[in-house]
């Protein structure tokens, strides 16, 4: 069983690494892990999704509406500092700073053209910061912030003619409407459209929603040499009545639950019931960090995009799919050219035999 990151590599050309969305918002590859113990595959578009799901099949998606969290500021040297936004009440806030140098406490920045405090270092690169100026956190975020791409994806650091553009098509269209609450997009969820989810609905494919605050502990980059050391950070979500009530009705009938990224499979494996059954609907957090070896309840199938190297959601679509299938699949997307990440293609992962009987069997 894999339980070391460096198992959890594989190698990519840069080139591969979607910098722009697509045209169409559903215009994706798909590619299918088919289901069994061999790591087969087949090509496939998203728009093709409704053909591989089953009517009686719950669909569930995270509605999380991302915050323009990304802000550029100045040192009182006159140096560049980056700005992510991680929490934010009122005037103060916990960020991740990045800067030449080490930020200190007792230092001023400005940012957005208004001054902030750093009151207190929180360790690895987060701080807590007091706006000082006009307007506090959450309006300054408004004003001028950016969408806070992954860095992966390169935009000019002050501005780019791609901002406009990013904040429509790095939120879902689950998102419109809700309060920005996360600082990372649940990207498998970048594909749906509104059409998209009117015919899964004519097919007799469920839909029900949930919330996860998408922040450190989904895009934190494992440290520890050994996945048991890595340490995931709180991230919260909520559960809906109708979504604990879809659940049980779709467990009941004998439909699958389909899960859209790892943020919901986090979600759902936090509060499912020991037999897998229920959920436990309501607000809360969790710092599950599902590995191989992870007995999933909740979640029969996962669609979800491809996933940076040594990264916990490659961890989590391993444990879900197998290491070896899943990894398999990764090589041969690289070599045919699917887009990788965030703004790139995805994959519609079913589990294999051999994981279902162990997870019977192992409890």
């Amino acid at each position: 069983m894999s339980s070391e990151i460096d198992q959890f590599n594989y190698e990519h050309p840069l080139e591969s690494i979607a910098q722009e969305p697509l045209t169409a918002r559903d215009g994706a590859r798909l590619l299918h892990l088919l289901p069994g113990d061999a790591p087969s595959t087949e090509n496939r578009r998203f728009t093709d999704l409704p053909e591989l799901l089953r009517e009686g099949d719950l669909l569930v998606l995270n509605e999380a509406r991302v915050r323009p969290a990304r802000l550029s500021g100045f040192r009182s040297s006159g140096g560049r500092v980056s700005v992510l936004v991680i929490e934010a009440e009122g005037r103060l806030a916990t960020v991740l700073l990045g800067a030449r140098g080490t930020c200190l406490v007792g230092e001023q920045l400005q940012v957005g053209g208004e001054p902030w405090d750093i009151v207190a270092s929180l360790g690895e690169g987060r701080f807590e910061i007091e706006a000082q100026g006009e307007r506090d956190i959450a309006s300054l975020m408004a004003d001028v912030g950016r969408m806070p791409l992954p860095p992966y994806i390169r935009r000019d650091p002050l501005s780019d003619p791609r901002d406009e553009p990013d904040r429509e098509r790095y939120q879902t269209v689950l998102a419109q409407g809700k309060a920005a609450t996360a600082v990372a997009a649940p990207t498998a969820g970048l594909h749906f459209t509104k059409a998209m989810l009117a015919t899964l609905h004519e097919r007799g494919v469920r839909t029900a929603r949930l919330r996860l605050d998408v922040g450190e502990g989904t895009f934190r980059p494992v440290r520890a040499e050994k996945l048991a050391d890595h340490e995931m950070h709180v991230e919260h979500f909520e559960i809906p009545e109708s979504t604990a009530e879809a659940f049980a009705e779709t467990r009941a009938a004998g439909g699958r639950v389909v899960a859209v990224g790892t943020t919901v499979v986090r979600s759902l494996e936090s509060v499912v019931t020991e037999d897998g059954q229920h959920l436990a609907q309501g607000p809360g957090s969790t710092q599950l960090f599902i590995r191989p070896g992870h007995c999933f309840r909740s979640v029969d199938v996962l669609f979800t995009n491809f996933h940076q190297p040594r990264s916990t959601l490659l961890v989590l679509a391993t444990a879900f799919g197998g290491y070896e299938r899943v990894m398999s699949a990764y090589r041969y997307a690289v070599d045919s050219g699917y887009r990788l990440f965030s703004y790139g293609d995805a994959m519609l992962i079913e589990p294999s035999v051999q994981g279902q009987t162990e997870c019977v069997s192992g409890g």
